[in-house]
């Protein structure tokens, strides 16, 4: 049985990921652009979902379908796909590969099809898959985010309680690589519960790899949240970390809206954590959203006034809001931005103090993939 993965450029850590949970099973997942074979596998997000909807349902031989999309709408999914992979797909794709090869696919747990779903029967422990063979990807080091902020899908797909991939799995994984770059919910976090640092576990996981990898940890796709950068924090990624850059999100301007979204700090969080990157001599990427639904005018203000204060010594990664599936805030419209902001946001990216997008997804003015940045 010929098993494809389709090329899609979202969802190459995904591949990787479970290319390496495939390959322990006994199925060798193939790179495709293509549809091929008998059975090709997607991973879709609710940005590029709608493109691949055609493709996936007139597809010559079977198609298996997961991510963050498929996980939140897996009946709207099977609409077009034969089979739908909801939640975490390391157990789950190997087994339904092993059922479709059988020839008995009734049933399966995390999988739904036009007859239904069946819920799936597991959480994945970590430690029981590496994070990539040799198909190289990050090293994702925890799942799962007991916050639960309201825009998010992570703690939807993965659940609230933070699951911590042991450092020597994490070693493991790293001899494979020269640079470790990691994959979690909150960088400083790991080893904890995802509401009190541990900053001795941090330590002990980058004392292990600094032996062998160069260290990009709190730089995308690892980020921090502003309420966990502390002087402490600060020292021990200055220490062991090969960049200057600190990557987090502070979200909005507005106490107002940081409380509605459920996000867990507040402006002034944001703000001492641009004072300490400074003064610990780290050039500070934030991330921001703008359009929130409710969204006053006040509100943008606010944001726009944290953002210049933000430009004076770091950079702005903007982004419009997206009611994403299987969030609080799934079916709400975003607010239209005045014009005189969003002729404010194409000044500031010509002056390359701001990337991302600030319109509609398909109006991605001047924005740069964050895969490209120098992290």
């Amino acid at each position: 049985m010929k098993v494809v993965w389709r090329d899609i450029r979202a969802a190459r850590n995904t591949y990787a990921v479970l290319y390496a949970a495939c390959r322990m099973a006994g199925y060798q997942l193939d790179l495709s652009g293509t549809p091929d074979g008998d059975v090709t596998c997607y991973s879709l997000n609710s940005i590029n979902e709608p493109q691949f909807r055609s493709e996936i349902r007139d597809a010559p031989g079977i198609t298996i379908v997961g991510g963050p999309h498929a996980s939140a709408c897996p009946m709207e999914v099977a609409e077009y796909a034969d089979y739908v992979i909801v939640g975490e797909g390391e157990k789950t794709l190997p087994r339904l590969l092993a059922a479709i090869q059988s020839g008995s696919t009734d049933k399966i747990p995390g999988v739904a099809t036009s007859a239904g779903y069946t819920p799936t029967d597991h959480t994945v422990l970590l430690d029981g898959y590496p994070c990539f063979l040799e198909v190289k990807g990050y090293l994702e080091i925890t799942r799962g985010c007991p916050h639960a902020c309201a825009y998010c899908q992570t703690p939807r797909l993965f659940g609230r309680w933070m699951r911590h991939r042991s450092i020597d799995a994490i070693a493991r994984a790293a001899e494979r690589v020269s640079d470790a770059r990691f994959v979690t919910p909150n960088a400083l976090a790991y080893g904890s519960d995802g509401r009190t640092p541990r900053l001795d576990r941090v330590e002990a996981l980058l004392k292990r790899l600094s032996t062998m990898n160069r260290i990009w940890l709190g730089t995308f796709p690892s980020e921090v949240r502003p309420d966990w950068l502390s002087d402490d924090a600060l020292e021990l990624i200055g220490r062991y970390g090969a960049g200057r850059k600190i990557h987090f999100g502070a979200q909005s301007g507005s106490d107002r809206i940081l409380q509605m979204i459920n996000r867990g700090h507040t402006r002034s969080d944001a703000e001492e954590a641009l004072d300490l990157c400074r003064s610990h001599g780290f050039l500070p990427i934030v991330d921001m959203i703008v359009g929130f639904p409710g969204e006053t005018e006040e509100d943008l203000e606010m944001t726009m006034d944290l953002i210049r204060s933000i430009i004076r010594n770091g950079k702005v990664h903007l982004h419009y809001f997206q009611p994403l599936p299987g969030t609080p805030l799934a079916g709400t419209e975003p607010t239209p931005l005045p014009p005189h902001i969003e002729k404010a946001f194409g000044s500031l990216a010509l002056s390359g103090k701001i990337t991302g997008y600030w319109m509609e997804p398909e109006r991605r003015f001047l924005s740069i993939p964050r895969d490209n940045e120098d992290i």
